[in-house]
């Protein structure tokens, strides 16, 4: 009986100080996050992440698939290997992330019609983004299409101005 007693006292200092060092554990990471986060300045003008990010990575996802036809025949074009599918998925989400620094406080143009605009490339490059990890041509072919479409609509509207 002393035995279960003495093994009960100890499962309990045990229990109990493993839950001390859980919650000082939290509190030590609460204190040292930061309240908020550390301010962003954005650098980068738009036209630079339009030429730096946003174009070549749209131009990477639409010469990604195709097809050409010419006299020599019809010539498939697709990632023919795991390194090459990769390399479209860095420069899709590139595309992708270029959305949000456009649309960043400071860079964004307005708060109307540039963000939907910005907000459907990025949804589009998502849709492309999971196309190429399921290795889809297809997929790709698609979504390519509508990242061109949210792209036209976009340069047509601000382009101008």
């Amino acid at each position: 009986m002393r035995m279960v007693h003495w093994l009960f006292v100890v499962s309990v200092a045990l229990f109990v100080s493993g839950i001390g060092f859980v919650i000082a554990s939290g509190r030590a990471m609460r204190e040292g996050a930061p309240d908020e986060a550390p301010p962003i300045t954005p650098v980068a003008s738009v036209k630079q992440i339009m030429s730096g990010i946003t174009g070549p990575g749209a131009t990477v996802l639409y010469n990604a698939v195709g097809t050409i036809v010419n006299t020599e025949g019809v010539k498939e074009i697709a990632p023919q290997n795991d390194e090459e599918w990769a390399s479209v998925g860095n420069s899709v989400a590139a595309l992708v992330e270029s959305g949000n620094l456009l649309m960043m406080e400071g860079r964004a143009v307005d708060t109307g019609d540039w963000i939907k605009m910005s907000q459907a490339m990025i949804d589009a490059g998502v849709v492309a983004l999971k196309a190429v990890e399921a290795k889809s041509t297809e997929g790709v072919l698609t979504a390519g299409e509508a990242v061109n479409a949210s792209c036209d609509n976009c340069h047509e509207r601000y382009q101008r101005q």
